[in-house]
């Protein structure tokens, strides 16, 4: 039996509620834990996925070929889970984007992309007839899709991008082409040597007039051989900072032919005779990009918990200088600086997960009204699900890098699992939209909201506070008190909104055409995007922890700590805007930062207790610093042991290199 670190121990006999408790809170209740660990252990006691060799010793080559060998492997287990009736959205989820899926491939799954955006591309923008016909064969895998729409030369600015795609009437046919380099299809997981479908985007022309972006599914590989079709230009675009196991690739089409029928027509659709037949709003496609950024959202808080609990249990096990001289070495989570770089990620990690279950939930109520037609909510979801990607992917690289700090030297190890980790968030930081580019896409809709607040008219749930804003309600004077700093980061959100659109209007008054006012006043308005951003995620951590009934009074406490210090540390961290929109004044500050180092106190004993919460098994942590048991040091060594450069006692480099400079008698 394997013996605990004697200060975990003295850790989790310091919490002051139950962690399993939270762990069934977090699953959404006993049932929910003991399915997923149900699911945990079928996919990870399959010894098909364990590895003898680190990926970090393996070449790139073999580093895809591993990633596909279980890749294939995980899709077989998947259609058995679903054969028994077991399978879910939860397990696709899990094991293909989420915690588990990275445990078990370390470098990504070149197949990812066949699940989570050509399947849901085909049913969002395929015709009843077509998802007919195409999603039996992907459901099946007995093709693999990936989703094609990003290029070499244009990624976000999707109307930018040059792949053609030109009708041809005289045999009912569209004809791809790439005309120039930068118009290749490049960054598509599984592009490279794995999907033989993709769902491409490019540009319709009919009759040598452009109608604008389209999606098209195109045949790239020959189904029995693999060899690319004729016409398609295809392969592997190389290593990357992290997920090099998800093949990755680039596609050029030289006149490439394909049916009519291999438009997808669900909102636009071109007739036989060439004939175009415009959707009736150009949103609708914005479907599939959608999914996948509201799925982002819970998927990133499970990365950030993962290194949270990496950091919390090793800064409990490391032990390193003295507060006091004449006791012994510190346990480095005593350090208040240590509890500043710690806690405020853990309380994100939380923060994420309730506004992640919102918006979850809301997508799928508007899904629901936009097929009955109804169009009214796409803006609001469109804008929140932008901001909430952009500012959840970009909070958690930066904290996962601020924790890997926090463990010193060793979090520089590849064994702790913090780089691998902090690869898989920033790569989220750019692609399904660049952050900054999706912040200004949230801007449009609060610059619209905040003018619609102006002339009277009522405004969705998400930005009501803008019209409370514009008719001036008086705010009360500063509190310490949750209320009044969730309506001082409302204030903020909306004192921004205003002085940016104000300053954009002022431009274009003065001269400056709308589209360089714009641009000029893009660093206010994406920050006011932020802001919105921060005000929701605050205010729905606030709300959710308030209204929950169904847990003890020792585990509300503790999350209403969480709760209080994710809104206090934002306060501070954008102080300058708080004394300048909110009713805060200079001196409140040293009453709000003596708060912050209350609550960094009062979370201390139960920080273990609240990573112990997350319930993430040892095989997905899959990090020497941070398991169960704390025995860091014994992990750091095996791990050590493991590098082919131990494998023999004199590598043969010293008899082809060292020995001969040594007795060279320079």
């Amino acid at each position: 039996m394997t013996t605990v670190n004697g200060d975990l121990l003295c850790e989790r006999k310091k919490c002051t509620f139950n962690p399993l408790e939270l762990t069934h809170f977090l699953d959404g209740g006993p049932e929910r834990t003991a399915l997923r660990r149900e699911r945990e252990e079928y996919f990870i006691s399959d010894p098909e996925f364990r590895d003898d060799i680190p990926t970090k010793y393996r070449s790139h080559k073999d580093v895809y070929e591993h990633a596909l060998r279980k890749g294939c492997h995980v899709l077989r287990k998947l259609q058995e889970l679903e054969s028994e009736g077991k399978a879910d959205i939860d397990v696709f989820s899990q094991i293909l984007g989420g915690m588990m899926g990275t445990a078990i491939m370390t470098e990504g799954n070149p197949l990812t992309l066949h699940f989570v955006m050509f399947i849901p591309a085909i049913m969002g923008q395929g015709t009843y007839e077509q998802q007919g016909y195409w999603m039996g064969r992907a459901w099946t895998c007995d093709i693999i899709g990936t989703y094609a729409q990003t290029e070499l030369g244009h990624g976000t600015f999707v109307r930018g991008l040059e792949t053609t795609a030109t009708y041809d009437s005289t045999t009912k046919e569209f004809i791809l082409d790439s005309p120039t380099l930068t118009s290749y299809k490049w960054w598509p997981g599984g592009l490279g040597h794995t999907a033989n479908y993709a769902v491409v985007v490019a540009q319709l022309y009919i009759n040598g007039l452009c109608k604008g972006v389209h999606p098209f599914i195109v045949q790239l590989r020959n189904e029995e051989t693999h060899e690319p079709m004729p016409g398609i230009k295809i392969g592997e675009i190389g290593i990357k900072l992290g997920m090099n196991g998800t093949n990755n690739g680039f596609l050029g089409f030289e006149n490439v032919r394909i049916p009519r029928e291999n438009m997808l027509m669900k909102n636009s659709q071109v007739l036989e005779d060439g004939t175009y037949v415009k959707a009736s709003n150009d949103k609708l496609t914005y479907g599939t990009m959608m999914f996948v950024r509201v799925v982002l959202i819970r998927d990133i808080s499970r990365y950030l918990s993962k290194a949270v609990t990496i950091a919390v249990r090793y800064s409990a096990v490391r032990r390193q200088g003295q507060i006091r001289s004449d006791e012994p070495e510190t346990q480095i989570i005593d350090y208040v600086t240590q509890q500043y770089k710690l806690f405020p990620n853990l309380a994100a990690c939380y923060a994420f997960v309730m506004s992640a279950d919102w918006i979850w939930e809301m997508y799928n109520n508007v899904t629901a009204e936009l097929d009955k037609g109804e169009l009214e909510r796409l803006p609001e979801l469109h804008a929140l699900a932008c901001c909430l990607k952009s500012v959840a992917t970009s909070d958690a690289a930066t904290g996962i890098e601020q924790v890997r700090l926090a463990c010193g030297g060793h979090g520089y190890m590849d064994s702790s699992n913090l780089p691998a980790t902090y690869g898989f968030v920033t790569a989220a930081c750019t692609y399904e939209g660049e952050n900054t580019v999706l912040l200004l896409q949230t801007a449009r809709y609060l610059v619209k909201a905040w003018k619609q607040a102006a002339s009277g008219r009522p405004l969705p749930p998400t930005v009501e506070y803008l019209t409370r804003h514009f008719k001036k309600i008086k705010y009360r004077p500063w509190k310490n008190t949750l209320t009044c700093i969730v309506s001082a980061h409302e204030a903020v959100a909306a004192g921004k909104i205003q002085s940016a659109t104000e300053n954009m209007d002022r431009r274009i008054r003065a001269g400056v055409p709308a589209e360089d006012a714009w641009n000029q006043t893009s660093i206010e308005l994406a920050q006011a995007a932020e802001s919105h951003c921060r005000s929701f995620l605050v205010m729905r951590f606030v709300e959710s922890v308030r209204n929950l009934m169904s847990v003890s009074h020792e585990l509300h406490t503790v999350l209403m700590q969480l709760c209080e210090l994710y809104a206090v540390h934002w306060v501070l961290q954008r102080v300058g805007d708080f004394l300048m929109f909110s009713t805060l004044d200079v001196k409140d500050v040293p009453a709000l930062r003596k708060r912050l180092e209350e609550l960094l106190a009062a979370i201390r004993p139960n920080a273990v207790g609240l990573v112990d919460g997350f319930d993430i098994r040892d095989e997905i942590l899959n990090s020497t610093l941070g398991a169960y048991d704390g025995n860091v040091y014994q992990r750091l060594f095996e791990a050590a042991m493991k590098s082919p450069l131990n494998q023999e006692s004199v590598n043969k480099s010293f008899h082809d290199y060292l020995k001969p400079f040594i007795k060279s008698n320079l």
